[in-house]
């Protein structure tokens, strides 16, 4: 007797993967071997169910066998699952580097390949915090390839203080570093194409060498980021909406529409109860649910917010 396959659950708790790094901090995770926790991957295509009957299975996995119920009419399986989702805990400043964009990627590192545009919702930010995004106004394509190749990128970069709340778009091309003292969640394509430009002379190991000549292919002049402030969002409504994804943050009473597409909720302040096709879930701060495409939608309920990536 052949056994029906598992339908579909309507919310698909996932467990997180903590990685070690030399600019992490103590906020996600005890550190490992003695280097400090930086990233938590809380959201991609190795991701693992935590409870329900799909308890153990793979995002990937599910993907391939429930690929339109999972992704939707448009999505497509066998490119793999396209977004990736990290919450960053930074005690020290993360290398100045760069991301190639789709096209560059499929010519620089291999056919299929994805470039990586992302963007930064911060969650944490202590006095005087900084970051990178950009080059100043004015610098020309020139003088920033031979700041790149000559060790003088400090002094192009456009330098920001971000606050609780804000979000900043990083378009694949842009320069950009994140400081100490910032905790924030992060939207991505699934890819892990990182271009080094410099390292503040950390040593250049094998898993740390700096890419000058990739750098200058990718980076762009004319590119700063683009920052949605939470003085005008308050966390909340579409926060950045382009090709590769899109992310709005929401409250307890509110409801998101998928879109067609699956859903990545991850609670970011408070416990939320989520609601999708006849199913509830009650999630804690940082606990992140995929939603499949076939739920339609999710409904908050509780007090505090979420943020809901779509492809």
């Amino acid at each position: 007797m052949t056994v029906p396959p598992v339908a579909l659950p309507a919310l698909l708790p996932l467990a997180p993967r903590y990685h070690a790094r030399v600019w992490g901090g103590d906020r996600l995770a005890p550190p490992v071997g003695g280097t400090p926790i930086g990233e938590a991957w809380i959201a991609d295509g190795r991701s693992v169910v935590t409870d329900g009957p799909l308890a153990g299975q793979t995002v990937e996995g599910l993907m391939r066998a429930h690929p339109q119920d999972l992704l939707g009419s448009d999505g497509q399986p066998d490119a793999g699952f396209p977004l990736l989702i990290k919450l960053l805990d930074c005690r020290d400043w993360l290398s100045v580097q760069v991301h190639p964009n789709d096209a560059q990627a499929r010519t620089m590192v291999g056919p299929g390949e994805r470039g990586k545009t992302e963007a930064w919702h911060f969650l944490h930010v202590e006095p005087g915090a900084e970051l990178l995004a950009g080059v100043t106004p004015g610098t020309t394509p020139e003088a920033l390839a031979g700041a790149i190749r000559h060790g003088g990128i400090l002094d192009v970069s456009e330098r920001a203080r971000p606050e609780v709340g804000d979000t900043l778009f990083i378009p694949a091309g842009t320069l950009h570093a994140l400081g100490p003292g910032l905790l924030l969640y992060e939207v991505q394509q699934a890819s892990d194409t990182t271009y080094r430009v410099y390292d503040w002379d950390r040593p250049a190991s094998a898993g740390r060498a700096l890419h000058l000549e990739e750098s200058v292919a990718v980076t762009r002049a004319d590119l700063r980021g683009d920052w949605h402030a939470a003085a005008q969002t308050g966390g909340v409504g579409t926060l950045v909406s382009c090709p590769e994804f899109t992310l709005v943050g929401a409250r307890g009473g509110e409801q998101v529409d998928l879109r067609g597409s699956f859903g990545l909720a991850t609670v970011v302040e408070g416990t939320l109860t989520l609601h999708a096709a006849g199913q509830t879930l009650e999630v804690g701060t940082f606990g992140t649910v995929l939603v499949p495409a076939s739920a339609g939608a999710v409904t908050l309920t509780g007090e505090g917010r979420a943020l809901i990536a779509t492809p």
